[in-house]
């Protein structure tokens, strides 16, 4: 009886509506005391503005677009879609060899450097990968000296002597 009775105190005691009220107060930061930062823009366009500028797609797939800025940097690319052979991979990751339709690009890009240098790029992205040409563009050094040549032994290596052969067991 006296544990019916400390239960009944105690879940009266839990089930009394408490006077505590906890405050939440949120934290506040400080504004950050920093500034912007200032870009220095050392060229000599101000405001770099698009002067022309041309985009025509086609039914067939073909694309050619162009443009020119105030800064004299220019861009012109076509696309043509091309049937090529190479690797195709069906819903289940299968892949099998055969005809496909990929894109083939040229194009070209000029532009001033800061420090004054024309650049001319050049490129062209076929089947055979992509191709870029310009004069900025490193080189592969040529080798102008003869390459070592491993040594070569002339001699016979031994040989071991034939042994007849003969059928031995059962059903011979």
């Amino acid at each position: 009886m006296k544990l019916f009775v400390v239960a009944a105190l105690l879940a009266v005691a839990i089930a009394a509506p408490s006077s505590y009220k906890p405050e939440y107060k949120a934290h506040s930061y400080p504004t950050p005391s920093y500034s912007a930062p200032g870009y220095n823009k050392d060229n000599k366009y101000g405001e770099i503005t698009v002067t022309s500028q041309s985009d025509e797609r086609n039914l067939d797939g073909s694309s050619q677009f162009s443009y020119a800025q105030s800064d004299y940097t220019t861009r012109e690319e076509s696309q043509v879609q091309k049937k090529m052979q190479g690797v195709t991979y069906d819903s289940y990751g299968k892949e099998s060899y055969g005809e496909v339709v990929g894109n083939t690009n040229k194009g070209s890009s000029y532009w001033v450097s800061p420090e004054g240098q024309k650049l001319t790029l050049t490129w062209a992205a076929d089947e055979a990968g992509f191709q870029p040409k310009g004069d900025h563009l490193p080189v592969a050094p040529v080798h102008e000296y003869e390459l070592p040549v491993a040594p070569v032994h002339e001699y016979e290596l031994p040989v071991a002597p034939a042994l007849p052969y003969s059928r031995t067991g059962p059903g011979y």
